[in-house]
């Protein structure tokens, strides 16, 4: 496995890395992080490749975590279980975690509380249904019940039933326009006391259709 290195060459369809070849032969890619040392005529022993291979390794699955995060903000397990189908072995996955919480770039705290914050600006939810979420995203539930603490059903269901209101509205009567939202409102976790307390108060202040019955 030993010899010298004869070439070293960018990658067409990858510019990040880079071919090592040894002894006129290809034997190798690796990240160009990871080859800035290695220079043409220098000879590599054994444990000197597998070393190398080793940090390549390392440093696709850390590329993979990196990806996967940069698309959208991932849990811990998320990314742990990502990394696991991609068959990358559980040594290498604890590393790349451990590196990127160490670095702040995976934080199941901070994952949490944007996901309550997204769910509650984009698509208003009760508070049961977002723990829910986040139970399945491996999310322990003391972190959980920290980011959901200052959660209100009443708010998140009224804001929800505002912005359905435009279309039941245009429904004839006021039965179906219950029915309606209230099967809305359950369906994002809201409770039956909510739901009636957050009808009547949409009715209360939007009115109804004098066709009403």
């Amino acid at each position: 496995m030993s010899g010298t290195i004869t070439a070293l060459k960018a990658q067409e369809k990858s510019k990040d890395r880079v071919s090592v070849y040894l002894d006129g032969e290809f034997a190798f890619g690796l990240a160009l992080i990871h080859a800035l040392w290695l220079k043409i005529g220098q000879r590599l022993s054994d444990d000197e490749i597998v070393e190398l291979r080793e940090a390549d390794t390392l440093e696709k699955a850390k590329q993979r975590a990196l990806g996967l995060i940069i698309y959208r903000p991932r849990s811990v397990s998320e990314v742990k279980l990502r990394l696991q189908r991609a068959g990358v072995d559980e040594d290498a996955i604890a590393q790349v975690i451990a590196s990127l919480r160490e670095s702040g770039l995976l934080d199941d705290e901070a994952f949490s509380k944007a996901w309550v914050e997204s769910r509650l600006g984009s698509s208003p939810r009760s508070k049961r249904m977002i723990a829910w979420e986040l139970r399945k995203k491996g999310v322990s539930d003391a972190v959980i019940e920290s980011s959901t603490e200052n959660v209100s059903d009443e708010a998140a269901g009224y804001e929800l039933a505002l912005r359905r209101w435009p279309k039941v509205a245009k429904l004839e009567t006021a039965n179906e326009r219950r029915r309606k939202l209230s099967e809305y409102l359950a369906r994002h976790g809201f409770s039956y006391d909510i739901i009636e307390d957050v009808i009547t108060r949409i009715e209360n202040e939007y009115g109804t259709n004098n066709n009403d019955n």
